[in-house]
């Protein structure tokens, strides 16, 4: 890297893409992984992902492997994915269901709260207490897990008190795993971003998603000072008035985390090819049918879309300098039946394909800013705020971590 990267956060021009090496040099993905990824509260799964005594999900973010697993004690726990004895992984399958967490090296053998409970031949002066699985911090959020990898967790509890009412409604703790689906994209996790928080490319190439999500720039982005037109304050009223949160609220540190409960179009109830819902049975409390979808996105790792009938969540982990991982989940009501209250390919082809769509986007991207030629561009004014929301978002947390000075100077 030639230039440091607070020379090029500090001639950053506010209203354009970051330049090139922000997405294709290693060291500053080492410094995203530092500076974000390795400190702040990240989206893990839904509740609903593990739903037995012993059943975990292992994660990798970074140089970092983890798992949650559920105890006895139905209380949902994080660890690092590396036994006390001589570093091997415990869990080497993406999920499944286990008694205790045994070591394939050696045996050890934790108990589902992470205590070392068994270690062949280690002689009478060994401690087991000395050696139990390395905790990892973990909070559930309304049917969602979060996890925080730092020795020291930052305030959570600010995010899930706004969150929390908005999220309640729709019951995802009595939610199960319709789907789950799992793409590499082959671009920097913040190009996955960018092309999220626009719909300016969704006429040309989301002809799915465009039968029920809008093309409002309203919709998909944010306004630079956070107003809101009146449809969309009238929609809101309206779901507000029956029971469910929607109003526009975004907070946290340069605007980390968003919710707000957007209509889609008109017609469409649900993100189905028909426009109609794709469960028979809601999942939730939301009596408005066309109530649309709650958008949460939080800072770096997800955003998700909850409806009257389904839920679904996306999570967003970067797996190097121009690769990203995005975990897709959908949601149903645990007693909605396959086959009888929802079809699994109607459910989940708009979204496999938008998936698919989005996934080129992001490697075209990465390929045209691969060259030496290409040069930050400007964002469109109309299309393109909630692009450069993020973009200040990336730029005003790395500044931060840099010290006083260095945020004062942007």
């Amino acid at each position: 890297m030639t230039d440091s990267l607070s020379d090029l956060l500090a001639r950053r021009v506010p209203g354009h893409s970051l330049e090139r090496p922000f997405y294709t040099d290693p060291e500053i993905y080492q410094r995203d992984l530092e500076t974000i990824w390795y400190r702040e509260w990240l989206f893990a799964i839904p509740v609903a992902q593990l739903v037995k005594t012993g059943a975990y999900a292992r994660i990798r973010i970074g140089a970092y492997n983890v798992i949650l697993v559920k105890g006895a004690d139905g209380v949902i726990r994080g660890f690092h994915n590396s036994c006390r004895h001589r570093g091997s992984v415990i869990c080497q399958k993406a999920e499944g269901t286990v008694a205790k967490l045994t070591c394939p090296y050696h045996q050890w053998t934790y108990d589902l709260d992470g205590r070392l409970i068994w270690a062949r031949d280690m002689g009478a002066d060994f401690d087991p207490s000395k050696y139990n699985l390395k905790t990892i911090h973990v909070r559930e959020l309304a049917g969602l897990i979060y996890i925080c990898l730092a020795d020291e967790a930052p305030d959570f509890d600010a995010f899930a008190d706004l969150a929390r009412p908005y999220l309640e409604v729709h019951d995802l703790n009595r939610a199960k795993v319709a789907y789950q689906s799992t793409i590499v994209e082959k671009g920097n996790w913040k190009l996955v971003w960018e092309n999220n928080r626009e719909c300016y490319h969704c006429a040309g190439t989301h002809p799915a998603l465009s039968r029920s999500f809008p093309l409002d720039p309203a919709v998909a982005g944010v306004s630079a000072d956070g107003s809101v037109p009146a449809r969309l304050q009238a929609h809101f009223d309206k779901c507000e008035a029956a029971g469910a949160p929607s109003k526009f609220a975004m907070a946290g540190f340069a605007g980390q985390y968003r919710l707000a409960r957007m209509p889609l179009e008109e017609k469409a109830l649900s993100y189905t090819m028909d426009l109609k819902p794709a469960s028979k049975r809601p999942l939730g409390r939301v009596t408005v049918p066309d109530a649309g979808t709650l958008l949460k996105f939080h800072y770096p790792s997800t955003w998700n879309h909850f409806l009257p009938d389904i839920s679904l969540t996306f999570r967003v982990t970067p797996i190097g300098p121009q690769e990203t991982e995005v975990t897709t989940t959908w949601l149903v009501d645990k007693d909605a039946v396959e086959g009888v209250d929802y079809d699994l390919n109607r459910l989940t082809e708009v979204w496999v394909a938008t998936n698919d769509e989005d996934r080129r986007i992001v490697e075209d991207n990465q390929l045209g800013i691969n060259s030496p030629a290409y040069v930050p561009g400007p964002y469109s004014p109309i299309m393109e705020d909630g692009v450069e929301q993020f973009v200040d978002w990336y730029v005003k947390t790395m500044l931060r971590a840099m010290g006083p000075q260095s945020v004062a100077a942007e």
